[in-house]
């Protein structure tokens, strides 16, 4: 379990003997109370953005609890104000209520029932403050375009600025998921280049057939129509080689002398054209001692490169939060979804959860969290974490797709919509995964017979 501060509570009562009891009977709870016997003391000892709860009686000395509850609401609307009444003034307090009340408790009540309806009240606060925090961090961080308050987001962030005026070549390693093509397009839009083509070469999808048409194109006359190599139309901006270990030796190697050269020749071509690029190559890791190999050494030589290493999402825990809250916005904002409320349970998931999958597994979360979909089960959650990384990944994006097949009976273009994916590559995985959106429909009506 997350380990939780005190609840704060301020504590307006004007009874003598009432007051300093109830006070006590909270702090035999581990409840911080500060006393007050009228509203307008209260007021001024109220901190912005206090974390806590208000209880206010409504028979107050001067200003009376109505006034005060209204003048707080002004102040924050957010902040959760118990009313305690007496018998005759129970209307006051329904009419607090619907004004925004968190609760009311008609007198005499009992300790239990006021310290449950503190604690359900602080919770509340307590996501409300969570969510304020990350908001603002969020319109703080999204200028740099790397979003995290850990040393590493730190760290990086400033390398980032750097690193893009600078338009020195860059070497990004990291596992898989941790983000390695975003940072590559950030120090691209961070750049004197950004107005110019960003293209990116997956290099492990790439076959001996089409390598030399596909990236170093091809001369009028010479079999056929000209065509513009990839890396050629990159000229004057930005080539992204992305997964460099994965392309062939033989192509390793003539990357290595086009990016060593700054010039490429197209078949049919008499002469070498020269290139004006900023190279950014990316590469995956798959344990500690993979950048030690002479493939990252003879990259970052060639190129005199900046090698930027991404650390796994759960070396940066307090980055989880707000990288949620930014994927959780982006995907209800794309998808036109009204918010939906995170519950205590998903912040504590978030923490806790190993994250295998890195950034990209997060993001998945958060997408599902967003369409409303069910979300995995505990016990199959924490059985996740124990898998290897390829098989948690699968498993954790098979779930996703399933719920939400089921949530739009089989529909594919309402799938298609709902997990931003292109139509093509969701055939591909629901092969993958042994899914028929068929089953789907059939299942949906079954259902509604």
């Amino acid at each position: 379990m997350i380990k939780r501060d005190p609840i704060n509570v301020i504590l307006v009562e004007d009874d003598d003997a009432l007051g300093p009891a109830v006070a006590q009977a909270l702090q035999l709870e581990g409840i911080e109370v500060a006393l007050f016997s009228d509203a307008v003391s209260a007021l001024r000892a109220l901190p912005a953005d206090f974390p806590g709860v208000v209880v206010s009686d409504v028979r107050l000395p001067g200003m009376d609890g109505l006034a005060l509850f209204a003048q707080l609401q002004e102040q924050d609307p957010e902040l959760p104000i118990i009313i305690t009444t007496g018998h005759g003034d129970v209307e006051m307090a329904v009419a607090a209520m619907k004004g925004g009340a968190a609760d009311f408790l008609a007198k005499p009540y009992s300790s239990a029932a006021l310290i449950r309806a503190i604690t359900v009240a602080a919770e509340r606060r307590r996501l409300v403050l969570e969510n304020r925090r990350l908001s603002h961090a969020l319109k703080q961080q999204t200028q740099s375009g790397f979003i995290g308050s850990s040393e590493f987001a730190v760290r990086l962030r400033a390398m980032l600025s750097a690193v893009a005026q600078t338009e020195v070549d860059v070497v990004v390693e990291g596992e898989a998921g941790t983000g390695k093509t975003f940072v590559a397009r950030l120090i691209h839009e961070l750049g004197p280049r950004h107005s110019r083509p960003f293209v990116a070469i997956d290099a492990g999808t790439l076959t001996h057939e089409d390598v030399d048409l596909l990236l170093f194109g091809r001369e009028p006359g010479r079999g056929g129509l000209s065509r513009t190599g990839l890396i050629e139309r990159a000229n004057g901006g930005t080539l992204l080689i992305d997964e460099i270990e994965t392309a062939s030796p033989s192509l390793q190697a003539r990357l290595l002398s086009v990016l060593g050269t700054r010039s490429i020749l197209p078949a049919g071509a008499e002469k070498s054209r020269k290139l004006n690029l900023c190279v950014v190559v990316t590469r995956q890791l798959h344990s500690p001692s993979d950048h030690l190999d002479s493939g990252r050494s003879m990259f970052h030589e060639r190129l005199s490169a900046v090698r930027l290493m991404m650390a796994p999402l759960a070396r940066r825990r307090e980055d989880i939060a707000p990288l949620f809250q930014y994927f959780l916005a982006q995907h209800e904002a794309g998808l036109g979804l009204s918010h939906r409320e995170v519950t205590g349970d998903v912040w504590q998931y978030l923490q806790t959860h190993e994250w295998t999958g890195n950034v990209r597994e997060l993001e998945a979360f958060a997408q599902t969290w967003a369409i409303g979909l069910n979300l995995p089960n505990k016990k199959a959650l924490v059985a996740m974490d124990s898998r290897p990384l390829h098989l948690s990944v699968a498993e954790f994006e098979r779930t996703v797709i399933e719920n939400a097949l089921r949530a739009v009976e089989g529909n594919i273009h309402l799938l298609e919509q709902a997990l931003g994916t292109p139509r093509k590559t969701l055939y591909d995985k629901l092969n993958r995964y042994g899914l028929r959106s068929k089953d789907f429909r059939l299942e949906s009506e079954t259902r509604k017979n």
